[in-house]
C-alpha cells in the first residue's frame, strides 16, 4: 500500500486550507470528504443564475486578513453588506427604527448597556489566546456562565435583554450555556465585542460576490485529483507503519492525518490506539450552536424605499436577528433571519408551514405588508446536518477550558487537529478555520524539517 505524506480528513475551508498549503510545499496529500461537496459549514445554494443564499457561513471583515486573502487568490471579489438607511428594533410591544449599532433604550438601559459591552472588551484584552486556561482568573471566570456576569453587571431587565440577543447572534447558545472565560476568549478572538456586533468596521461588514462558497470551490478544483467526496471515515489507525485510515469501500496509509471536522464528530470515529482520556473527555463537552438560517426572496428590496436597511433585532417570534441579504445589484430583495439558540431548538419543533408564517410575520412587522409574499422561501437547520451537528461552531461550557483545554490542539501521536474551533484568532469564523488549517500543516511540516 502506498504511504501518502498527509492525509486530511474533512473539506471545509479548514481541511482545504491545509491540504493546499501541503499541496503547495510539495506533499503527496489526500482529502476525504463525507459529503457530496467541499465547503463544510459553508454552502452557497443558487437559486438561478443570478440569485445565491449563503446557507452557512457569509461574511468577511476588517483584520480577518486569511480569509480576505484566499478571497483574492482565488479571483473573487467582495462587496459591503446593505446597511444604509435605518435599522429595525422590536422589543415587547414596542418598534422603533434607529441609525448606529445600539438601539434606542431608556437612558439608565442604555448607560448600563454601554458600561458593560465596555467592561466585557476591557476584561478581554487580559485573556492569553493560545491558553486562555492560564490567564489571570480564568478559574473564576470558568466556573461562571456569560448569564451570570450579564446578571451581576445590569440591572436593567431592557439592557439584559439585548445583550442576550446580542450573545445569541454572536454564539448561537444561551447565555448560561457558555463559559464566561469562553466567552472573554471569543471577544478577543475577535477583537472585541463592538467587531463581533457591527456591520460596518465588524464582521458583517462584507460579502463573497458569488458566494462564501466559491473561494471553496477553487481550491477543490486546484486538488481535485487528491479529493474523494462521499468518503465517510469510521477508522483512524496508528501503526508503527504509520496512520491507516479506513471507510466504506477504502483504506489509506500516511505518515501524518490532520482531522479538521467539528469536534464532537471525532466520537463517530474509531481510534486504535484510544485517544488520550483527556482529548475524549473534551469532545464529549464541546457541543455546537444551534441555528437555522432563514430566507424570503422578493422581487424588490421593497423596504429600500422606505428608508430601512433590512437590519432588525428583536425579542418577539422566533427569528432575534435580521439582515439584507440581497445581490450586490438589487436584483431580488432577500431578507435573512437568524433563529437561534432556544428559540432554534423551539422551531425544529413546529411545522413547515409554521415555521415559515412565523418568519414571515416577524419580516411583515419589521419591514410591512409586503413581507408576507415571497417569491421563495428557503431555510436551513444546521443540526439537522448530519455532517455538522449545529452551527456556528462548538462552545465551552463553564469548566472546560480549565480542565481540558489543554487538549484542544494536542498532536496524538501522528494525528493532529484542525477545524476554526481550534483556532486562537477569528474562533469560530471561517477566517479562524483557514488559519487553523496552515498552522497544523505547518506543524507538519517542521516535523519534516
Amino acid at each position: 500500500m502506498e504511504i501518502l505524506d498527509t492525509i486530511i480528513v474533512g473539506a471545509g475551508y479548514s481541511g482545504l486550507s491545509a491540504a493546499n498549503h501541503l499541496y503547495e510545499k510539495g506533499q503527496n496529500i489526500l482529502i476525504l470528504e463525507a459529503r457530496d461537496r467541499v465547503g463544510g459549514r459553508v454552502h452557497t445554494k443558487y437559486l438561478d443564475e443570478n440569485t445565491y443564499v449563503d446557507l452557512g457561513g457569509a461574511w468577511v471583515g476588517p483584520s480577518q486578513d486569511a480569509f480576505y486573502n484566499l478571497i483574492k487568490q482565488t479571483g473573487h471579489e467582495t462587496f459591503p453588506t446593505y446597511d444604509e438607511g435605518k435599522s429595525r428594533f422590536w422589543l415587547n410591544d414596542t418598534i422603533k427604527s434607529y441609525s448606529g449599532l445600539i438601539p434606542p433604550l431608556p437612558i439608565g438601559a442604555l448607560l448600563s448597556l454601554d458600561f458593560a459591552i465596555k467592561k466585557i472588551n476591557k476584561l478581554a484584552k487580559d485573556i492569553n489566546l493560545e491558553q486562555p486556561y492560564l490567564s489571570k482568573y480564568a478559574k473564576n471566570y470558568d466556573s461562571m456562565t456569560l448569564q451570570t456576569w450579564i446578571e451581576g453587571q445590569m440591572s436593567f431587565k431592557k439592557a439584559r435583554e439585548l445583550f442576550r440577543i446580542a450573545a445569541e447572534a454572536i454564539w448561537a447558545c444561551h447565555p448560561s450555556d457558555i463559559s464566561f472565560l469562553h466567552a472573554l476568549f471569543y471577544v478577543k478572538s475577535g477583537t472585541n465585542l463592538d467587531v463581533l456586533m457591527n456591520v460596518k468596521g465588524g464582521a458583517q461588514q462584507d460579502r463573497i460576490s458569488g458566494g462564501a462558497q466559491g473561494p471553496a470551490l477553487v481550491l477543490a478544483e486546484k486538488l481535485k485529483d487528491s479529493l474523494r467526496l462521499n468518503s465517510v471515515v469510521k477508522e483512524i489507525n496508528q501503526s508503527e507503519k504509520g496512520v491507516e485510515i479506513k471507510g466504506e469501500g477504502f483504506s489509506y496509509l500516511a505518515k501524518n492525518i490532520i482531522v479538521a471536522i467539528p469536534p464532537h464528530l471525532n466520537q463517530k470515529i474509531s481510534f486504535s490506539p484510544p485517544l488520550s482520556a483527556n482529548k475524549c473527555q473534551l469532545f464529549q463537552r464541546m457541543p455546537m450552536g444551534t441555528v437555522t438560517k432563514c430566507y424570503a426572496i422578493y422581487n424588490t428590496p421593497f423596504w429600500r424605499k422606505n428608508g430601512l436597511n433590512g437590519l432588525a433585532a428583536s425579542n418577539n417570534g422566533y427569528t432575534s436577528v435580521i439582515f439584507d441579504n440581497s445581490p450586490k445589484d438589487a436584483s431580488k430583495g432577500i431578507l435573512m433571519g437568524f433563529v437561534l439558540a432556544n428559540q432554534a431548538k423551539a422551531f425544529s419543533l413546529l411545522s413547515d408551514k409554521e415555521r415559515k408564517e412565523s418568519i414571515l410575520n416577524s419580516f411583515a412587522v419589521l419591514f410591512g405588508e409586503e413581507a408576507k409574499y415571497p417569491i421563495d422561501y428557503i431555510e436551513q437547520s444546521w443540526a439537522e446536518e448530519t455532517f455538522t451537528g449545529g452551527c456556528y461552531a462548538a462552545y465551552m461550557p463553564p469548566g472546560v477550558w480549565t480542565s481540558l483545554g489543554e487538549s484542544l490542539r494536542s498532536v496524538e501521536g501522528n494525528i493532529h487537529w484542525a477545524g476554526t474551533e481550534t483556532a486562537t484568532v477569528w474562533n469560530g469564523y471561517i477566517d479562524g478555520a483557514i488559519s487553523a488549517g496552515i498552522r497544523a500543516a505547518n506543524e507538519i511540516l517542521m516535523k519534516n524539517k
